[in-house]
């Protein structure tokens, strides 16, 4: 009850309605029909006319909506005497804005979910083990913080305790919990396990991936599709048909109550909801699949894509280098270590350094489930490499040119592998003797081949690669990839004109770092990958996709294809309805009041087939590749 008296206040339109509706049954029960008729039609006249004035502004302003037919019946209900007709149209018209919100609340439950869940409070843990509770934005990075069970993690960060599970299905749709490791980076919005865990602050509030999502999410529940204005597309046809069947029907009967009879089962209520309701389901199951589309009109032109342009690094590859190969050296005047030892004791080296390639080299150590060793001596030459001593075994790891510098004189010489272009080699010797190499390259995404692939069926005509890289490097992997069209070397300038000159249009770009910005701004539709991706993209992307997983643009587009057919056939719906019961009422077999009545399960049938795309997308779209542990071969 409480609820439905705070919508009504809400809605002092829908509320004027009732509240007319009740006296004047109350007066013609009292036989006082006269008085019945005269408090309904000032009512209802009162709502023409201000609708009336709306309506004259839009037509000066040039601007034709269909609301011009929910006056015009109004007003011919009342000329002919049906002003029970009247108050229905009226509260029809008004319960349309109830009806509307109720619709977009539904469809916006997962943008809005993700507001609801902001974290205000975070437990900082102070050097004596003291908890301290503190504002979330009063975090620094670097700090340590507890998060208790079933606690939202409140800024980006690095696990610190040996291991804990998430829930990140506010962020990526992952329906199962993820295991985590010490070390391992988690994401803020997240929900923790069963255990409390500890956790190191890797970045501000401000700067977490979740207060990003939030920004993306209020640009996106604000926006309104240029779609949405396709039913006032349909005003001018649409009344016209309408003026007629109602004409013809006067003429034939004689009748001006055909007319008003007519006009009432013409009201298109149902045509000014579908659309935008269908558009906000369809950004509501993109938000649940892992993409935020910023603005509706995205969807609209993602359905008719015909070209998509990708970044290389960290797009179409994983964007940061993995161990592929591990090279003992074999033979005499060699280590003779296994690929197991050699990389166990790089791992532990390169614990100690700041290098790019270090972390990959850890990772891949400790994922094999080898034991680092500490070092007491370790000591890192800029540029060059590691030198420590570990397990009381002098290792040098790094360059060649830095290696071969502690390898004995009648040792076995440093071999170097011939790579292709993309690959990069760690060098290691152990008590002055040529240990081996370890080979590193940016791996490419496991879902990758299988998303350019699912593009052709979505009506995708032509596949580009634009990089930065040079064309030894980007040759390969679209080769590997089925795209034949390739642009490397290219300059942040150079993809935008490629970007801006390419054929068929709409034009789809997906990047990542802080360079691919420009171009997604420029394109059609930009869709920035901003699981990792840089701050400047996703802002100048249309879209945003959350998690590591580049096939979730194939579900960008199929959810925009679902998205708009729901749209159209929603609206057509609603036009055959209303065409069908205005040729049943242009031959007398549809009383006013009854008509009226009918419109609003119209109204209904429209809003449920438009909510339909809240269910949008999945069908086409690639697996989603499972969390295996990259097998490094030996």
């Amino acid at each position: 009850m409480t609820r439905a008296v705070a919508a009504l206040r809400h809605y002092p339109l829908v509320a004027a309605a009732l509240a007319v509706g009740a006296v004047g049954l109350v007066l013609l029960a009292i036989e006082l029909e006269l008085a019945a008729r005269i408090l309904v039609s000032v009512f209802a006249a009162a709502v023409a006319l201000k609708e009336g004035v709306s309506m004259v502004r839009r037509l000066l302003s040039g601007q034709f909506g269909l609301d011009l037919l929910a006056v015009m019946a109004i007003t011919a209900t009342l000329l002919v005497g049906e002003y029970w007709a009247s108050l229905i149209i009226v509260f029809m018209l008004a319960g349309g804005e109830a009806l509307e919100d109720y619709a977009e609340n539904r469809a916006r439950r997962e943008l809005s979910a993700l507001l609801d869940r902001v974290p205000q409070r975070a437990h900082r843990i102070g050097p004596d083990g003291a908890i301290v509770d503190i504002p979330v934005d009063a975090v620094a990075v670097g700090d340590r913080l507890l998060v208790r069970p079933a606690e939202i993690v409140p800024v980006d960060a690095r696990l610190d305790s040996l291991e804990g599970a998430f829930d990140e299905s506010s962020l990526t749709g992952e329906s199962l919990p993820v295991d985590k490791e010490s070390g391992d980076e988690v994401a803020s919005g997240s929900v923790n396990g069963p255990a409390a865990v500890e956790i190191i602050a890797s970045a501000l509030a401000a700067d977490s991936q979740y207060q990003r999502i939030v920004e993306l999410v209020r640009e996106a529940s604000e926006s309104k599709a240029p779609l949405v204005r396709l039913a006032d597309r349909y005003a001018v046809p649409f009344t016209l048909l309408s003026l007629a069947i109602a004409g013809i029907a006067w003429a034939v009967s004689g009748d001006p109550v055909r007319f008003a009879e007519v006009l009432v089962v013409a009201t298109p209520c149902p045509l000014l909801i579908a659309a935008p309701v269908a558009f906000m389901g369809g950004m509501s199951s993109a938000a649940r699949n892992g993409v935020v589309v910023k603005n509706a009109g995205t969807l609209e032109k993602l359905s008719r894509a015909r070209t998509v342009a990708f970044d290389k690094t960290g797009t179409l590859t994983k964007g940061h280098p993995e161990v592929v190969d591990v090279r003992p050296a074999a033979g005499e005047g060699t280590a003779n270590l296994s690929a197991d030892e050699l990389l166990r004791l790089v791992g532990s080296a390169e614990r100690y350094s700041s290098h790019v390639l270090a972390a990959a080299l850890q990772q891949a150590a400790e994922r094999r489930g080898l034991a680092l060793s500490d070092s007491t001596d370790a000591r890192e030459v800029a540029t060059h490499g590691v030198a420590a001593t570990l397990d009381g075994r002098a290792l040098v790891v790094g360059k060649p040119a830095f290696v071969a510098e502690a390898i004995a004189e009648d040792a076995a010489p440093i071999i170097r592998p011939e790579l292709p272009s993309g690959e990069a080699a760690v060098y290691a010797a152990v008590d002055g003797l040529f240990a081996g190499t370890i080979v590193l390259r940016d791996r490419v995404r496991d879902e990758s081949a299988e998303t350019v692939a699912a593009l052709g069926p979505l009506g995708v005509t032509r596949v580009l690669m634009v990089t930065g890289d040079v064309e030894a490097t980007a040759r390969p992997i679209a080769d590997a990839l089925g795209i034949d069209e390739v642009h490397a070397e290219c300059l942040p300038a150079d993809k935008v004109r490629i970007v801006r000159e390419a054929e068929p249009r709409p034009v789809v770009m997906v990047g990542d770092g802080v360079n691919d910005a420009p171009v997604l701004a420029v394109a059609d539709v930009g869709i920035a990958m901003g699981a990792r991706g840089a701050t400047a993209a996703g802002e100048s992307a249309d879209a945003v996709v959350l998690v590591d997983d580049v096939s979730r643009v194939v579900e960008a587009i199929t959810i925009g294809h679902q998205t708009v057919r729901i749209a159209l056939q929603s609206i057509w719906l609603g036009i055959i309805i209303s065409v069908g019961l205005m040729l049943i009422a242009s031959v007398g077999l549809l009383p006013a009041v009854v008509g009226a009545l009918l419109q609003e399960v119209v109204d209904l049938v429209a809003i449920l087939a438009a909510l339909r795309a809240v269910r949008a997308g999945t069908r086409g779209v690639p697996a989603r590749p499972s969390r295996r542990v990259p097998q490094l071969t030996r």
